[in-house]
């Protein structure tokens, strides 16, 4: 009897049925790598990475980030090295490119310097002991190296990725699935699938083929000349986990090697520090407004004439207001409390919190479906325009433009999101459909990542579209030959009737010479 048979009977024979996962046939060695990222990258990847060191498996993340874990089967390596020294998000506003284009300078940067940080360059060395490696796929393909020869499976961070979906095989169509930053309502005009097609084109093409990539592959060469080129080593990944799911987001057809665990770090609320909970409770029945701009963007870096515009529309509102900010602000109202950190999801989960003021992060987004919280969202820059216009589509709440903020249109959209009760009623719909799954999106993601593990790769599930070129995938050379064939056809039904025509006209002059 084969190893796999033995652990299809045991899976067969424990309590899956009730949604357990079996006991794993061997405790694993898995690297998480995440060298580039924000927090709220990690945030996507921790919960999985517990859940791993849960059933006995030893996880080392590579990250740029202080220690979070305290498990003591995960093993963090901080690199130390920065992509950038807290730019200002708010630049985006008026220059948008800015929240690209720092990217083309400080990937290859880190490209250069990451190799030669000697715990990385142990970690490198190393590489080969672990049984898998998982990456995130945003921003890290200076991590690529330590894939090459590996078993590994990408981690889409920001859920449906029409980039990474091509390298498998699996092109979405532009006609319906959105771009990377932005959306538009539905069904799609000509012009807005004009537009959509452009953007997925040229971005796609700037990042992979003219600017960043490229850069990063010089210094990559530089320092592993022997090494593939790191486009070539991606496309042998084994698997892709999403974070995404039907259920809460655009429903498209995926491959077997495309797994959807949207939403796995979020969970029911936990008790409230004492000063948090009286807050919130005293409020009596106008609640309480969270406001909070993410791990990325600080509010303390927001212009002084839109801070202010808040303030003065926080005072015209019955309701008490809790600010994520990271500054100090003076002469503030005493409906306005303001801190550094904030349990988030503890909040969002108190019955008298009424309303969310948001940037628009998915994480955000899947903890308000989760918690049923109704949305106001201000997009900043990458994907918050895309997840506003998907709050604004599904009357999760309302949008507003930091371009155009008034103070009265605060106040109105604060007012119509609290009383109106169908984006409540929205939301718990949403909420339903994405608790409503067979199984966990981390039990998901668990089974998969030993599934990978388990077989070896899991090579069967790779689709051969992956190894088709744009040409061949697009059956341009196919259609080349069609139209030859026709022309060539066309031509020589031409030469048989311009023959045909001939002899019948000669014929016919014959006749008529003879009469």
């Amino acid at each position: 009897m084969t190893l796999g048979t033995i652990c299809a009977l045991l899976v067969s024979l424990t309590g899956c049925a009730a949604g357990e996962l079996a006991a794993p046939e061997r405790h694993y060695k898995i690297l998480m790598l995440l060298p580039v990222g924000y927090e709220s990258h990690r945030t996507v990847f921790m919960p999985l990475a517990e859940a791993l060191a849960d059933r006995g498996h030893k996880i080392v993340i590579l990250t740029n980030k202080p220690k979070s874990s305290k498990h003591p089967n995960i093993l963090e390596v901080n690199h130390g090295l920065q992509l950038s020294s807290g730019q200002n998000k708010f630049k985006c506003l008026n220059y948008p490119m800015n929240g690209i284009s720092h990217f083309a300078t400080g990937l290859p940067t880190i490209a250069r310097d990451l190799y030669k940080v000697p715990k990385v360059k142990d970690l490198f060395e190393r590489r080969k002991e672990f049984d898998l490696i998982m990456v995130d796929s945003s921003f890290n393909e200076v991590a690529y190296p330590f894939l090459h020869e590996a078993t590994f499976i990408m981690v889409s961070t920001p859920g449906i990725d029409y980039r990474q979906s091509a390298v498998l095989g699996n092109v979405f169509h532009p006609g319906y699935v959105p771009n990377f930053s932005s959306d538009f309502p539905r069904p799609y005009s000509i012009w807005s699938r004009f537009h959509n097609t452009l953007v997925q084109i040229g971005f796609a093409f700037y990042w992979r083929k003219w600017t960043v990539i490229p850069l990063v592959q010089k210094e990559i060469s530089a320092q592993f000349p022997e090494l593939p080129p790191l486009l070539d080593i991606e496309r042998n990944m084994s698997l892709a986990l999403l974070n995404s799911h039907f259920t809460f987001g655009l429903p498209v057809p995926l491959l077997p090697s495309q797994v959807e665990v949207g939403a796995m770090h979020c969970r029911p609320g936990n008790p409230l520090p004492q000063e948090l909970e009286s807050w919130i409770s005293e409020a009596g029945s106008s609640g309480v407004i969270y406001f909070s701009l993410g791990s990325i963007a600080s509010s303390a870096s927001m212009p002084v004439h839109l801070r202010d515009l808040f303030l003065q529309a926080f005072r015209r509102l019955p309701q008490r207001v809790i600010w994520k900010y990271e500054g100090e602000l003076k002469n503030l109202t005493d409906n306005v409390m303001i801190s550094k950190w904030l349990p988030q999801q503890d909040i969002l989960a108190h019955d008298n919190v009424k309303a969310f003021i948001s940037h628009g992060g998915l994480l955000s987004l899947q903890e308000s479906i989760y918690h049923v919280m109704p949305l106001l969202a201000l997009p900043l820059f990458g994907d918050h325009p895309r997840n506003a216009m998907f709050i604004r589509n599904n009357d999760l709440g309302l949008t507003l433009e930091w371009t155009q903020l008034t103070e009265d249109m605060i106040v109105d959209a604060l007012i119509d999101i609290i009383a109106n009760p169908k984006y409540k009623e929205n939301l718990s719909r949403m909420s339903r459909l994405m608790r409503d799954q067979v199984t966990t999106s981390k039990e998901r993601a668990v089974f998969w990542t030993e599934y990978v593990i388990r077989h070896h790769g899991a090579p069967h599930l790779r689709s051969p579209a992956a190894q088709l070129s744009w040409v061949e995938f697009l059956m341009l050379d196919v259609i080349l030959l069609l139209h030859l064939a026709l022309f060539i056809i066309f031509f020589i039904l031409r030469r048989i009737l311009k023959v045909l025509s001939a002899k019948i006209f000669r014929a016919h002059d014959n006749k008529k010479k003879k009469e």
